[in-house]
């Protein structure tokens, strides 16, 4: 018993991590006042026909805080590149040249700092959502191992820490969401 006790210990912990990391990449994809690379991460450009992700076909840099720099591996993709840009859903006009794609970002409004923050709020709640419904999945599979005659003090231990596991991947999102605040609402 002891053992599957250590098992959905063990789970509940990759579990969370696993929570916690679709936080911080769906945080990454909040546009926060400075180019990022990381803004571009969902886009799929048209690689003769099929849809690939733009870092397998290009690099994507951010010579500074303003701009994003697309340097496709290949030259016949710069306006498949800017043409995918256009169609999405990211609002920001592509300049092509010879090399490669250029975007500009602009300043945000204060409004749409707000709606950004509140964005990321919603995602730290849905992180904080999914964490609790692991703790009670965990909960509710040692509680079956009570029943079928594990001692009761190594299942009310197990229930203290699988507590004390999520209180700290809650603090974690809320350090997340903290942070990514913070990096929105700066000018």
């Amino acid at each position: 018993m002891d053992e599957e006790i250590q098992f959905y210990l063990d789970e509940l912990a990759e579990s969370m991590g696993k929570a916690l990391a679709h936080v911080n990449v769906e945080m990454s994809r909040i546009r926060a006042g400075k180019a990022s690379p990381a803004m571009l991460d969902g886009l799929r450009v048209d690689y003769y026909g099929t849809p690939t992700p733009i870092g397998q076909i290009a690099t994507v840099t951010a010579p500074d805080a303003r701009s994003l720099l697309i340097k496709p591996w290949e030259k016949n993709m710069v306006s498949e590149v800017a043409k995918a840009i256009k169609n999405s859903d990211l609002g920001l006009n592509p300049v092509s040249d010879a090399d490669g794609v250029r975007l500009n970002i602009p300043a945000m409004t204060e409004e749409r700092r707000r709606e950004l923050a509140k964005q990321a709020k919603n995602e730290s709640e849905a992180g904080k959502v999914r964490v609790r419904g692991i703790r009670k999945d965990v909960n509710e599979s040692l509680r079956k191992l009570l029943k079928e005659g594990a001692s009761e003090d190594a299942v009310k231990s197990a229930e203290e820490k699988v507590q004390k596991t999520t209180d700290s991947f809650i603090a974690e999102v809320e350090r997340t969401l903290s942070k990514k605040e913070t990096e929105i609402m700066t000018i």
